[in-house]
């Protein structure tokens, strides 16, 4: 029987043995690991919802944007929606992010040593993410501190556990800092939330859910793709010859590991997919990973290939109403730390660092590396 740690270590094998739909007794809950099904599931809300009870984000920061649906989804997510279009990413995020970089790697370069999860990846997501929001100044280890505790709890739930003390103990302390930034700043994006018509307690909880893209998909994305390139020697050596090659790395980094793995959904009626029989109330899982080697749709699907023609058919951003809201800020904050990383001359990855792993969110824990100084 398949375990919460297979799941944890490496899920890609039961995803292949499951797809495109199958139950799975460790989550209690069905399984869809085929793309087409996934986008099927992920555009279909009527039928597919994620506001449910169960929904462990909810349980662990209140209601918000990702754990609802119809018109109140709607006025959660619409006054954050108008900071991270395109345009607006590019222009208001461009700098800060590249000066953030230069900052973290201008500090280690001396080293020759480090972990870039700890001193690039991690700090660059919550100092962007911070300034996103408009919060007030807090030491990124300080959110960071927060911020992993809370996903541990989110990560507990999701596998039946209930919610932790330290979670709800450092979701009370975002609150604080959150309510803060809406009080000391009428032009902060979460004041702007609160005058548009959202409380305190709304502004907070979609605040700590942007804090869990921000920080999660940047950190996971950075770290993922630094890892693919670094343990594929070859892979590495055509970005490194051709720099346009980048952009692509990042996307089939994204298909083969996507920094979140899995998202939840409950079904509002009985369903048929794939002859699978889905009865109301049953947990759907959407597996992002799973849709991303799907092989009906990406050849070899368990090769990283920077160069896949077809890699940005992933779906690490979701799809339907719940897409992600960052993720062009995600991809700038991304290309701009690996460009960064990959100039560090000689980059290679230590034998102590360790590969990619978890259930809800997947990342290395670490990425050690050195180069020469």
């Amino acid at each position: 029987m398949v375990s919460l740690a297979d799941l944890e270590t490496d899920p890609h094998p039961l995803l292949a043995a499951v797809r495109p739909v199958g139950w799975v007794d460790a989550l209690g809950g069905w399984v869809v690991s085929s793309r087409e099904l996934a986008v099927r599931v992920l555009r279909d809300p009527d039928v597919f919802t994620v506001d449910d009870p169960r929904f462990s984000t909810a349980q662990v920061v209140g209601a918000s944007m990702l754990s609802l649906d119809g018109a109140a989804h709607s006025a959660h997510r619409a006054p954050f929606e108008h900071a991270f279009g395109l345009a607006e990413t590019r222009s208001r995020f461009t700098e800060p992010v590249s000066s953030t970089v230069s900052e973290l790697i201008s500090a280690i370069a001396a080293d020759g040593a480090a972990d870039l999860r700890r001193t690039l990846a991690g700090p660059l997501s919550v100092a962007v993410v911070a300034y996103s929001l408009g919060l007030p100044p807090a030491s990124a280890d300080t959110v960071l501190g927060w911020y992993e505790a809370i996903s541990d709890s989110v990560t507990g739930v999701a596998a039946g556990r209930p919610v932790t003390a330290a979670g709800a103990e450092a979701f009370g302390r975002l609150h604080a800092h959150v309510a803060s930034g809406i009080e000391s700043s009428s032009d902060a994006l979460v004041a702007e939330a609160a005058a548009a018509g959202l409380g305190v307690d709304e502004v907070v909880a979609n605040a700590a859910v942007l804090m869990f893209g921000g920080i999660e998909t940047t950190e996971g994305m950075i770290t993922n793709c630094l890892w693919h390139l670094l343990t594929s020697p070859s892979q590495l050596s055509l970005v490194l010859d051709d720099p346009s090659l980048l952009p692509n790395a990042l996307e089939e980094s994204l298909r083969l590991e996507p920094a979140a793995a899995v998202v939840d959904r409950y079904a509002v009626e009985d369903v048929s997919l794939a002859g699978a029989s889905i009865r109301r109330g049953d947990l759907v899982t959407v597996s992002l990973a799973g849709a991303g080697r799907d092989p009906a749709v990406f050849a070899s699907p368990d090769v990283f290939d920077v160069q896949r023609p077809n890699a940005r058919r992933h779906l690490a951003w979701a799809s339907g109403p719940h897409i992600c809201l960052g993720m062009h800020l995600a991809r700038l904050e991304a290309l701009t730390a690996l460009r960064a990383a990959l100039a560090l001359p000689g980059l290679r990855l230590a034998a102590s660092s360790p590969p990619p792993r978890g259930l809800v969110f997947r990342k290395p824990s670490a990425v050690k590396v050195h180069w020469d100084v």
